[in-house]
């Protein structure tokens, strides 16, 4: 007996990944019912880069102006030398031919989900279900019931396909089995945010700085309102005494020193992983985001990646209600997106991390001369852009047939 659907796709996880794929397919009249287990879209401090291809693609949505409205526009991004300041400063304008937004956007993640969940809200198609959590995926040959516990109790949900987009621990992932390959990179990164002008003290600041410093480096990222700082840790203290406020002010104090006191509005650890599922789908499942690959920061393309996951794999399932076979549609969304994420997305933010995790201060001198020359070369310099705005990548998808 074929049961009963009460959706055409359950997403579950209620982040940016999530909410925009359910918006996307709300769009087209589809039934979804997005799943979060928290209570509320969460507002903790995660991701804050928007590259220029994904802007792009949420204008496609309405929600790339929101973004800009809410965000700062950020056309040139630089790596430096600190205290000194000798840097080079990319210019994304080179962009401006191939895409609509030829900067990138620093804005909040949560700012984007909660629009997409606002415009969720709007859609008759979609049911957004927070304080649901995920304890139980079983497919058949019809579609797929997830067992969900909230603090109502236990309930069913049955779709046709589902959609895996709910983290890095993601309970979709482990309910297939997918073992989730790589490793994690042995330092834990303090992330702090503070109000203070950091572009009033440091000469030809940009809003988005990876920089060098004596035995370490750390890097600065401008959204509205404060700086997010993210400091590489010490190798003589634990991460227990470098979370203290006074490990936290010396620090800072690194940066720019000052006879005040730091007002750090935010502070939290975090640990860098490199891995990847094996498999992207099984079956009617499909995996996207975080879920299916995680990344260093470095670079800011986990979350881009991410929601390009989102698009492709909606654009999957338009193609399979339009008649292709599942099993091949979602192969070819496998084919598509695992290569770049692999090969592209982890692979750039390794290097990216290797290289400001670099302390020798003559190879310091040696990569930063190597990238004031591929600034000053119009093609070398656009191929840069191209890549580290993952335009590339979008574009190595596409020729996948």
């Amino acid at each position: 007996m074929t049961l009963k659907l009460d959706a055409e796709v359950a997403v579950v996880g209620g982040g940016p990944v999530g909410l925009v794929a359910g918006l996307l397919l709300a769009r087209e009249g589809v039934s979804v019912v997005v799943v979060e287990k928290s209570a509320e879209v969460e507002t903790d401090l995660r991701a804050s880069t928007f590259h220029p291809p994904t802007l792009d693609m949420l204008d496609t949505l309405g929600l790339g102006q929101t973004l800009i409205s809410q965000g700062l526009v950020c056309p040139r991004w630089q790596v430096r030398l600190h205290p000194g300041g000798d840097r080079v400063v990319f210019d994304l304008g080179v962009l401006a031919a191939v895409t609509r937004h030829p900067y990138r956007v620093q804005c909040e993640q949560w700012k984007l989900a909660r629009a997409a969940h606002e415009a969720l809200l709007r859609e008759p198609a979609a049911h957004v279900r927070f304080g649901q959590e995920v304890a139980n995926v079983a497919e058949d040959d019809d579609g797929v019931t997830l067992t969900l516990n909230s603090d109502a109790g236990q309930t069913a949900l049955r779709a046709r396909y589902v959609i895996g987009a709910d983290g890095a621990r993601s309970t979709v992932r482990h309910g297939l089995g997918f073992p989730f390959e790589g490793e994690t990179y042995p330092e834990t990164t303090l992330l702090v945010t503070t109000t203070f002008p950091f572009e009033e003290h440091l000469e030809g600041l940009t809003n988005i700085a990876y920089c060098w410093k004596e035995g370490g480096n750390f890097s600065l990222l401008r959204v509205p309102g404060r700086w997010r700082v993210s400091i590489y840790p010490r190798e003589d203290q634990s991460i227990d005494e470098q979370l203290t406020e006074a490990a936290i002010e010396a620090q800072l104090q690194t940066i720019v020193s000052r006879p005040q006191t730091y007002e750090v509005l935010e502070k939290r650890p975090y640990r860098v992983h490199k891995r990847i599922v094996p498999n992207y789908y099984r079956g009617r499942i499909a995996l996207a985001g975080d879920a299916a690959h995680v990344n260093s920061p470095s670079g800011g393309m986990g979350l881009n990646g991410g929601l390009h996951d989102a698009f492709e794999l909606v654009a999957a399932l338009r193609d399979i209600r339009r008649g292709a076979p599942h099993a091949e549609r979602f192969e070819l969304y496998e084919r598509r997106r695992r290569p770049v994420a692999l090969e592209q997305i982890i692979s750039q933010a390794d290097a990216n991390r290797a290289r400001m995790r670099e302390k020798d201060p003559a190879r310091r001198r040696e990569i930063l001369e190597g990238l004031k020359a591929i600034a000053a070369d119009r093609s070398r310099l656009e191929a840069h852009l191209l890549r580290t705005s993952m335009i590339a990548g979008l574009r190595q998808a596409a020729a996948v047939n």
